[in-house]
């Protein structure tokens, strides 16, 4: 079985973006050469890249076709499978979140939030309902659900990690800044929002110097 750094994972979804909007433009052809020179990567890593996904080979000077590219990327990603889930914490960036129309073009169907306010019981967010926390463990159970996104203050994350866990959840995209300690059989993907902003500052820093030293 193949293996994928995260650093690649991360590129493919760059990759079905372009596509996408060259599709949308009436292309139906695309080069691994433009594609690097679009997305600031080497032509060698792109066609790594693509060699490690799609079923087709790309024809020398002839390219790559963007209908079947997309198809595979679209399955590799697992986009062509919708992912359902709810999501924990509709404070101001759960509901962003909630807010936010990318997420289904993505693959991820968000059914419904959890909040430990009863400021929010019983209102929506973007059609979505919000329900109580005592509440969480039973839909999981009912609905099946396998992913949940975390989006509540660092001291509550490592409790409702537990509850995710225990009942029946299988992956935490987690937006809290804390490190989760969880059953290896839960894969949590961490998104430090600060550590983030720290590399864009250190980046323009660099570019800064770069221009002016």
């Amino acid at each position: 079985m193949k293996t994928f750094s995260n650093n690649q994972l991360e590129r493919y979804p760059l990759y079905l973006r372009l596509l996408s909007d060259l599709r949308d433009k009436g292309e139906t052809v695309v080069s691994s050469p433009y594609i690097a020179a679009k997305l600031g990567f080497s032509e060698e890593l792109v066609r790594k890249d693509l060699q490690a996904v799609c079923v087709e080979s790309g024809r020398p000077r002839k390219g790559r076709s963007i209908d079947d590219t997309i198809s595979d990327l679209e399955a590799f990603l697992g986009y062509s499978e919708p992912m359902r889930a709810i999501l924990v914490g509709a404070g101001s960036l759960g509901g962003a979140l909630l807010r936010f129309p990318g997420f289904e073009s993505s693959g991820l169907y968000i059914e419904a939030a959890f909040d430990s306010s009863p400021d929010h019981y019983g209102k929506q967010i973007a059609g979505k309902d919000v329900y109580p926390m005592n509440e969480l463990s039973d839909y999981i159970k009912r609905h099946n659900i396998k992913l949940a996104v975390l989006t509540v203050p660092s001291f509550a994350a490592q409790e409702v990690a537990e509850i995710l866990a225990k009942a029946g959840i299988e992956g935490i995209w987690n937006f809290a800044p804390v490190a989760l300690e969880i059953s290896p059989k839960v894969t949590v993907e961490n998104i430090n929002l600060a550590s983030s902003l720290a590399v864009l500052g250190h980046r323009m820093k660099e570019r800064r110097n770069k221009h002016h030293g």
